[in-house]
């Protein structure tokens, strides 16, 4: 395997404004993934990916060097991860390293570790597009999710003739926390077209997930128990 670890924090963010570097048990909240990443890989293969400088020098007070700073048309509220993954390993591949798989780490999962980014590894294949990290949703669209239909009722989103939750089948939801994604894959189609996804499970604890001000202080409470 050639990898390139990015992990995305741009500048801007409404829910939690500065979130990926806000403190969390005394550390910024980059600096789980961070450790993670270094735990896994070598520095040379961890990119940081932002826009902010206030986020450079926080990221780079870990050892690990900021390779460029993304474009601020790759930063706002409408660009997409596809284009920033492709930004990213562009620069490499200018550099004359060319990655075949790519581990994208959210900074948000702060209780995602080393051993979750190898054990999702190991599932991975070049057969395949990608290995995400996923959770048992409790929102199960064949029970508990309904839409809206053409005359304003509400219908279920998966019918099903299902009584009771415990029968429905199990649902999945990924958790941001790891993906590991097929190089080639990933130049033809974007993330959300892969037709080849493995999952690999995260429990709840593991998977919280970074969103909101709320969020924050949940974990906080955690993490001082």
């Amino acid at each position: 395997m050639k990898p390139l670890v990015i992990i995305p924090a741009r500048g801007g963010s409404k829910g939690v404004p500065k979130k990926n570097i806000k403190l969390l048990g005394g550390k910024p909240l980059i600096y789980y993934t961070i450790e993670a990443a270094k735990a896994v890989f070598e520095d040379q293969f961890i990119c940081v990916s932002t826009d902010d400088l206030e986020i450079k020098k926080v990221v780079e007070q870990t050892g690990l060097k900021i390779p460029f700073l993304r474009p601020a048309e790759l930063a706002t509220d409408t660009a997409g991860t596809y284009e920033v993954l492709l930004h990213a390993l562009n620069y490499y591949e200018n550099l004359e390293y060319f990655p075949d798989t790519i581990i994208l780490l959210q900074p948000t999962s702060p209780y995602r570790t080393a051993e979750h980014i190898k054990e999702a590894i190991k599932l991975y294949t070049t057969e395949i597009d990608m290995v995400v990290s996923v959770k048992e949703t409790k929102s199960n669209p064949y029970f508990n999710l309904f839409e809206e239909d053409v005359d304003g009722f509400l219908k279920k989103s998966k019918e099903s003739d299902y009584t009771r939750r415990q029968d429905c089948p199990k649902v999945w939801e990924y958790n941001g926390a790891v993906y590991v994604i097929n190089v080639e894959s990933l130049k033809n189609t974007t993330i959300n077209k892969f037709k080849k996804v493995k999952k690999y499970v995260m429990d709840e604890l593991s998977s919280l997930d970074i969103d909101s001000e709320m969020d924050l202080k949940f974990v906080e409470l955690l993490i001082k128990k």
